[in-house]
Parts: C-alpha cells; sequence; structure tokens
C-alpha cells in the first residue's frame, strides 16, 4: 500500500466504500444494513491505519474517545459511514466515507469516497472547482432537517437549495460544481467534516464557522457547532447574511 498519507487515505476510504457497498447488496433490512456498515467500515479502518500507520492515534465515530490525541503530533480522524441514513435507502448515492490526518495543529491530508458513484477525492490530487457561472446560487442542504438559518441566508443571496444526504456529499457538491455553499448551523462531530474540509481547503475554497473564525479539529471537544463552505467570490455575501 502507498507510504504517503494522502494516497494512505485514498486508498483505505475507496476500500472501506467496496466494503459498504458489498454490505448494502447483501442485506434487504435498511436498518441491519446501517448497523453493519457502521461498525464493519470503522473496524476495518481502525485496524488498516493501526497496521500502516501504528505509532498513529485513531479518532473513529463507532470508537470510544482515545485522551491520548490530545498528546499525539499526529491523529488520523474517521468517519467510516457519512450518511448512514442514506445509506439504507435504496438507489441514493449522497453518502461517503472520511479519512483524514491531523498533523501539528493542522489538518494535513485526507480523502473523501463516494462509493456508489465509484469516485474518490483526495488531498495529494486537489479538484479543480468548475469555471464560476452567473445564475443564482445554490445552497446544499439537508434534505431532512434544514436549519432556519439557511432559508434566511437563502433569502438574502436570491440563492436556491439544493437538498442531499451527508456532510461529505454536501461538500463534495460545491467541490465538483453542483451547489455554491453549504451552510451547517446544527452542530457536527469533527469526523463529519475533517476530510471534505481538507479537500475544500486544497481545492482554495473558502472554509470558516460561522462567525468567520477558522475551522480547527483534534479539539478536546469533538463537537464542531456550526460551519461554512463556499466559493471565495459568495464569502464575504455569505457571512453578511449570516449576520443579520
Amino acid at each position: 500500500m502507498t507510504a504517503t498519507d494522502a494516497g494512505l487515505a485514498r486508498q483505505l476510504a475507496t476500500d472501506a466504500g467496496r466494503l459498504l457497498l458489498r454490505i448494502r447488496a447483501a442485506e434487504t433490512d435498511a436498518t441491519t444494513a446501517r448497523d453493519r456498515g457502521d461498525r464493519e467500515s470503522s473496524d476495518w479502518l481502525v485496524q488498516q491505519l493501526r497496521q500502516h500507520r501504528p505509532t498513529d492515534v485513531v479518532v473513529s465515530e463507532e470508537q470510544q474517545d482515545d485522551p491520548a490525541r490530545l498528546r499525539a503530533d499526529r491523529v488520523w480522524i474517521v468517519d467510516p459511514l457519512d450518511g448512514t441514513r442514506e445509506f439504507g435507502e435504496p438507489n441514493r448515492v449522497d453518502w461517503a466515507v472520511h479519512v483524514a490526518l491531523w498533523q501539528g495543529g493542522e489538518l494535513t491530508a485526507g480523502a473523501v469516497a463516494l462509493p456508489a458513484l465509484g469516485e474518490t477525492y483526495a488531498s495529494d490530487e486537489a479538484l479543480v472547482v468548475p469555471r464560476h457561472v452567473e445564475r443564482v446560487p445554490r445552497i446544499a442542504v439537508s434534505r431532512t432537517r434544514p436549519p432556519q438559518l439557511v432559508h434566511r441566508v437563502a433569502e438574502q443571496l436570491g440563492a436556491e437549495l439544493v437538498p442531499m444526504g451527508s456532510a461529505g456529499a454536501k461538500v463534495l457538491a460545491v467541490l465538483r460544481g453542483f451547489a455554491d455553499v453549504y451552510v451547517h448551523a446544527g452542530g457536527q462531530y469533527e469526523w463529519d467534516s475533517a476530510a471534505p474540509i481538507v479537500l475544500a481547503r486544497a481545492a482554495g475554497l473558502h472554509t470558516a464557522r460561522l462567525d468567520g473564525s477558522r475551522l480547527t479539529y483534534n479539539n478536546p471537544e469533538l463537537w464542531l457547532p456550526d460551519l461554512v463552505v463556499c466559493r471565495t467570490e459568495l464569502a464575504r455575501d455569505v457571512h453578511t447574511a449570516l449576520e443579520q
């Protein structure tokens, strides 16, 4: 397996995605598929990281938090199945696998797989965001629980809402040119956004908290209250709308 951190993240996210596709195909009960997917993808990713990076600490949604991460120089932040709800629904593609590396105070490498689309994106090959076209801005938003704040931002920007599933799918929608803005105000854990934020930063997108402050990771509290990812030319207007 490749020795670079970004390459390792790419391979692990891709292979975990293949594992999840096999589970999805084998299970007819959605609850069983979701439970197996969360557990088995996490177990596999943690085992692989311990094998290939034995001195690093691993944080995964399905594993108990290890306080050693606060003293470590290198911490992998993993979401083995981002978009569990969508994973359990036939034919939905808006779910993902996240693998990110935090090192020395910063996110330094990462990958996001969209297994149902057969695609994986990693920080060693930064995505080129499609050229901006003059049109109504599009905001990626939760299809099941869009926060009222997003409706206010959409009204201020004259934007349209694009409902979709996982956090990774929403950030990748901005990167791939299917949306222009992603605003989240309902709180997430660090593993929900770490890998997507690595890719967004590598591609030159604007990433921040709602108040404009920098997103930080491997904090003592793994809860991240809010975030913004958007095209840089929209950042000022988005934050102005958020202040209203």
